[in-house]
């Protein structure tokens, strides 16, 4: 692990300063990438992580950041997780999306068979819009003798936005008792912030909003090259 002792002043030493941060520069990779210091990893202190320390430990923020629900959470960045603020989450929606919602996107041939079978179930949870993981597998017909690539349709669904983390928590048996390891639980960024917010920046081409996210990076990290934010952007 890379990062930084705990009297850096760089270092985020609480999941408050880590929600702050990120709010403050719009947007920031989980673990460490192509762009030197745009990460949580890099600006917290390496023994801490996967201590089970929720005070200390950023592995376990994650899913504190994710249930709060003032950040979105998930798979945005070159397919590996991060986060996005609600101010800058609907420039990364117009130009991941295309300017599609979905079903629009589906219409017009864009989107797979894979793809529609596990968004048709979120219309389907309306109005609470949220499904685990493993339930989400079972009902989009992916497993044993189903469909196949479960985790890769769900990494790009959220690379486009059409999906995040919303929590993780214990699944449940029958008897309603919590077992096993927290696991993620799914929802629409609509669900979180609502369709109006959302597709604010459906107003501009998709590029523009490329072009306002890359110029903001080189304003927060000025060492990144227009390669690496294409990398970890696009």
């Amino acid at each position: 692990m890379y990062g930084v002792e705990w009297d850096d002043p760089e270092c985020l030493h609480t999941v408050d300063e880590a929600i702050e941060y990120i709010n403050k520069i719009g947007f920031l990779p989980l673990f460490k990438n192509e762009i030197p210091g745009f990460s949580l990893e890099e600006r917290t202190v390496p023994q801490f992580w996967w201590s089970g320390d929720v005070e200390r430990d950023p592995w376990e923020w994650r899913e504190i950041i994710a249930r709060r629900g003032e950040v979105a959470y998930g798979k945005f960045f070159d397919k590996k997780a991060g986060f996005i603020s609600k101010k800058w989450l609907p420039y990364f929606a117009n130009f991941r999306r295309d300017g599609y919602d979905f079903d629009a996107l589906w219409e017009d041939g864009k989107a797979s068979a894979r793809q529609k079978k596990i968004m048709d179930l979120f219309e389907d949870e309306a109005p609470f819009q949220e499904l685990f993981s493993n339930e989400l597998k079972g009902k989009a017909g992916f497993g044993k003798g189903g469909e196949k690539g479960f985790d890769g349709t769900i990494t790009g669904l959220q690379m486009q936005l059409y999906l995040c983390v919303k929590d993780f928590r214990q699944r449940r048996n029958k008897k309603g008792e919590s077992y096993g390891w927290p696991i993620a639980v799914y929802t629409t960024p609509e669900s979180l912030w609502g369709y109006s917010h959302v597709t604010s920046a459906y107003k501009e081409k998709p590029e523009e909003s490329f072009r306002r996210i890359e110029e903001h990076i080189m304003d927060v990290y000025p060492i990144a090259t227009n390669k690496q934010i294409k990398k970890i952007i696009k």
